[in-house]
């Protein structure tokens, strides 16, 4: 049956990879033609005293590619300018949202506040207020924009290089361009959509450093996770809360509350940051450095999966268990008369155990193989233990008797 199984498994990945290749294939061949396909994003270009960053780029694939090379574009640092936009975007959706009330109601026009959420301030035309705040900001965008595009400082060593063919573009993207392998640094360009504008700028040696510690830093969420819930959940019990808030004594000392408390309590700090750890990760994802939101998407995925897989499959299923066991044994007080009488093999209870254990492993090594290193761990031990007992028990036995050895 184990035979059976990985077979059986085989082929079903077997078909459905080669019918995700088809669709992809298909889907591919289908596409009209895209700038990312032609496109490679160059990052950490070099200074040079002579040249701008543009005309730098320009130069530098008008010589090493010069049959494919087409254009190119630089990044510019726009994230006031971004800024802005997201607001007029917020602001027009207010806007759509007043007019399509009005719409359903034209005898009563629309007022708001002009303070924070509409909550406070003077009370104004919804409609003239919104239109008003959203014609401010598009001549500040126009300004910004124009700003930007004249300020040399606002270039970052980033830019788009655009090829005449997919095989050119993917020649550059896949290639090191430069005798310093932390320059030049080339990647195939995501979509436009997909572009994570922030990380652009990064150098090569900070994303290296970066990445580092936040390595280090997923290493100690994943591992040492329970420690600090550990601490938030002893400080939501009752004594602790007494202690920071000694005038609520009388109130969770109520029946419902003090259930509350030690039922539910606990829990919802736990809960609360499994719910917030996606957020963690992507933080993390985005600090590494990573250019597209997809990329981010990925590596966040990657990183939750590693913290389930140890904390979840490893921690609840075999490490629980295992630090109950310890626990135990820990606690169990010493006997010097039983460390030196080790007793007899107990024939009727050792022997139906170990069949027990090697029939365990036996049936589900095939489903669960993830317990035959166990297996092999407890009758690797075992075997030291009674090659070693039996010559004890039997010395014991000729002490007893009186023969001197």
């Amino acid at each position: 049956m184990a035979y059976v199984f990985t077979f059986w498994t085989f082929y079903t990945l077997y078909k459905e990879y080669k019918l995700i290749t088809s669709m992809r294939l298909h889907f591919l061949a289908s596409q009209t033609r895209r700038p990312d396909q032609f496109t490679v994003l160059v990052r950490n270009v070099p200074p040079d005293s002579d040249e701008s960053v543009s005309e730098h780029v320009d130069h530098f694939f008008s010589v090493n590619h010069p049959y494919h090379y087409l254009t190119s574009q630089v990044v510019y640092n726009a994230n006031n300018l971004s800024d802005l936009v997201d607001k007029r975007k917020r602001l027009q959706n207010w806007l759509d949202y007043y007019e399509n009330k009005y719409c359903r109601n034209p005898e009563r026009r629309p007022t708001t506040k002009t303070g924070f959420w509409g909550l406070w301030g003077e009370t104004v035309d919804a409609l003239d207020y919104y239109s008003t705040e959203i014609e401010r900001l598009l001549n500040e965008e126009a300004t910004e924009r124009d700003r930007v595009i004249s300020d040399s400082k606002a270039i970052i060593p980033a830019a788009f290089v655009s090829f005449k063919s997919r095989w050119g573009a993917a020649v550059c993207a896949q290639t090191q361009q430069s005798s310093n392998p932390t320059l030049w640094l080339t990647d195939w360009a995501p979509e436009p959509r997909d572009v994570y504008w922030p990380n652009l700028a990064i150098p090569f040696v900070e994303i290296t450093i970066r990445r580092l510690l936040m390595a280090v830093s997923l290493f100690f969420l994943t591992f040492f996770f329970m420690f600090p819930i550990a601490i938030v959940q002893s400080l939501a019990n009752l004594e602790s809360i007494e202690k920071v808030l000694p005038f609520l004594k009388h109130v969770i000392e109520l029946p419902a509350i003090k259930s509350f408390i030690q039922g539910f309590l606990p829990g919802i700090a736990l809960k609360i940051f499994l719910i917030i750890l996606p957020t963690i990760l992507m933080t993390m994802s985005k600090i590494e450095g990573y250019t597209s939101l997809s990329s981010l998407e990925r590596r966040s995925a990657g990183k939750y999966y590693l913290f389930i897989l140890v904390n979840v499959f490893l921690g609840s299923i075999s490490v629980g268990t295992a630090l109950q066991n310890l626990k135990a044994f820990l606690n169990e007080s010493a006997s010097e008369e039983q460390a030196m009488d080790p007793g007899s093999l107990g024939f009727s209870t050792a022997e139906p155990r170990i069949q027990l254990y090697f029939l365990l492993g036996l049936v589900y090594s095939v489903v669960t193989p993830f317990f035959l290193p166990f297996i092999v761990i407890f009758f690797g031990l075992s075997y030291l233990v009674f090659r070693h007992q039996f010559p004890l028990q039997l010395m014991v036995i000729l002490v007893t008797a009186g023969i001197d050895l």
